[in-house]
């Protein structure tokens, strides 16, 4: 398919160069992942912090996840322990986020960490991501490409129908292989799921050799996608339903349901990876195609399933 879009550039060596003094310039670039497109900038810089949170009208109190190339980048800003070293030997690179500790020295903004003592660092797999920090003197605060609580991108064209111009730069990656956002694991204390994703409990706990909990309850926000009303698509979802409302679209999955002008099948063969990299493309494409709302059938609750219930949870509560 044709690029149409002027922001939108292909990811080579000239390019990735191009972005790179973009950054050093505190502006922001969009950047594909493995799990969604982000939002890049400095992670050092303030200013380019405040456009981030700026550009997806974010709240200050939700802080940011910084991408690092290694661990040995880290060492100037986050306090290793035992649990990390064993999670990123076995996981990293990949689409886990680990919540840690800040080193009082630590040059990343304040911003970006909401004023906390914590950080949220992950280190990207996806070949792109990883060729952009390598050229890169300094970690990058990537959120999410999209206007908060909206729906995150998957693709290159995502960000443009998110941010439209405002967005100068996008490194086009494709289409995103895991499309829902990392698992997120706070190692401040006992290990605890924060956010679930393509990495889940079962393997994190064998990993550990110890039982992982999941919080539920949120009492303080130490790490993206806690709020409670989150992943919209901007029109309302409701879940494990059997068919859809009126003016409404149909999200299926498997081959249970007949197939209809406003049914939308996530993964025919019942795979639930498959499904999870479908989900924010379609639920997207249902809110382009002017449906009022969208209903999902039951979606099964193991592996990846669990992250794709947990969002479609937080999409439909409001």
């Amino acid at each position: 398919m044709k690029n149409i879009y002027l922001n939108i550039h292909k990811a080579n060596s000239f390019n990735l160069k191009k972005a790179k003094k973009i950054v050093e310039n505190n502006n922001l670039v969009g950047l594909p992942t493995e799990t969604v497109y982000g939002l890049a900038g400095n992670a050092y810089s303030s200013e380019a912090v405040k456009k981030i949170f700026k550009l997806k009208k974010r709240s200050l109190v939700n802080p940011l996840i910084i991408h690092f190339k290694n661990l040995k980048d880290t060492k100037n800003d986050i306090i290793h322990n035992n649990s990390l070293i064993k999670l990123y030997n076995a996981l990293c690179p990949g689409p886990i986020t680990f919540i840690l500790n800040k080193k009082t020295k630590s040059n990343i903004s304040k911003i970006a960490t909401a004023g906390k003592k914590t950080v949220a660092v992950r280190f990207p797999q996806h070949k792109i991501a990883r060729s952009f920090l390598k050229i890169l003197n300094v970690p990058l605060a990537a959120p999410s490409g999209n206007i908060s609580t909206k729906l995150s991108p998957t693709c290159a064209n995502d960000l443009v129908d998110e941010f439209g111009k405002k967005l100068e730069y996008i490194l086009d990656g494709g289409k995103c292989k895991i499309g829902l956002e990392s698992t997120i694991i706070d190692l401040t204390g006992k290990p605890t799921i924060l956010r679930q994703g393509a990495i889940n409990t079962k393997k994190i706990s064998k990993i550990l050799k110890r039982k992982i909990s999941i919080n539920k309850k949120t009492k303080s926000i130490k790490s993206p996608g806690q709020l409670k009303y989150h992943y919209s698509p901007g029109i309302p979802v409701f879940m494990n339903k059997i068919k859809a409302k009126k003016s409404g679209a149909f999200i299926t999955f498997g081959k249970k349901f007949k197939s209809a002008k406003n049914h939308f099948n996530l993964s025919k063969s019942y795979n639930l990876k498959i499904a999870a990299s479908n989900l924010y493309k379609t639920m997207r494409k249902i809110k382009n195609q002017n449906f009022k709302s969208i209903s999902i059938c039951k979606i099964p609750n193991v592996g990846i399933g669990k992250a794709i219930n947990e969002r479609l949870k937080k999409a439909s509560n409001k």
